[in-house]
């Protein structure tokens, strides 16, 4: 790719993830880059089954992920069997692509291997019973998670995150087997892309609304949110979708205890799979 075609890429996707003509051009390009920028949630797959070794790649690409102190507290359950999927589905606010997905992974919170391995020994691992642990294990899972996904990306399949596997947390562990100590974070359904299906690069909230120099600013961003607000129902418009502000979407999502889906006994439901966060 020459110079030039590359700053032309980097700018349209720049273009289409911030709708900011004022970011200025990036400094460096690469495929890398280009696999992260032109991200987008993927809910409509195509039939086809993912080649031999694509789950075993995508979980390599997961292991290479940072991890605290190299405690790596997480792992994954990769579910195909369609009844299961299903299930799943049905837990997870019966999300038709779900069902769709030749590949349903489950990211794990993982504190009950390092307790397995303390019981071996005739240890313990008391600090597997704080807070600390518990984010820990959600910090390493969706750092494997992202590595995972843009893996997938960069061979032409697609994915989304499912946070709705937490809707019935306790559940979900029944359907999956999962000891004590072990929590579903997220799913995360993966696949090849339905072309007829295709959706748009979501334009996220202008960098100066995320980005703080030196330390945190806590003045209200009310133009860069109302702008935002015009891109985000822009791209609802151009989507098809019903147009809604963001901040009113954003608010609605956490209005109250109904609008959780059942997540507002999240604290009750790891305590009865056996996180001791203290």
């Amino acid at each position: 790719m020459s110079t030039a075609t590359a700053d032309s890429a980097a700018q349209d996707l720049l273009g289409r993830r911030n709708r900011d003509p004022s970011l200025p051009a990036p400094p460096a390009w690469n495929a890398v880059l280009e696999t992260i920028l032109q991200h987008r949630s993927v809910r409509g797959f195509r039939p086809d089954p993912l080649p031999e070794g694509t789950l075993e790649l995508l979980v390599a690409a997961a292991q290479s992920a940072s991890t605290s102190s190299n405690l790596q507290v997480w792992s994954v359950v990769a579910v195909q069997e369609p009844a299961r999927k299903s299930r799943l589905a049905e837990l997870a606010g019966r999300q038709q692509f779900i069902r769709e997905a030749p590949l349903l992974l489950v990211w794990l919170a993982d504190l009950a291997r390092l307790g397995g391995i303390a019981a071996d020994r005739q240890s313990q691992v008391e600090g597997a019973q704080y807070l600390e642990a518990f984010i820990l294990g959600v910090v390493d899972a969706a750092l494997a998670a992202q590595n995972a996904l843009v893996a997938a990306e960069s061979i032409g399949l697609g994915g989304v995150y499912v946070g709705a596997m937490r809707n019935h947390p306790e559940e979900v562990a029944a359907e999956l087997a999962l000891p004590p100590n072990v929590f579903g974070v997220f799913g995360m359904a993966i696949g090849w892309p339905d072309p007829a299906r295709e959706t748009g690069i979501k334009p996220r909230l202008p960098q100066e609304v995320v980005l703080h120099r030196e330390q945190y600013d806590p003045l209200p961003k009310r133009a860069a949110l109302e702008r935002y607000n015009g891109v985000a129902r822009d791209f609802m418009r151009e989507q098809g979708m019903k147009e809604q502000d963001w901040t009113a979407q954003a608010m609605a999502r956490l209005a109250d205890k109904d609008s959780l889906h059942g997540r507002d006994r999240m604290r009750e439901a790891l305590t009865r799979l056996g996180f001791g966060l203290k």
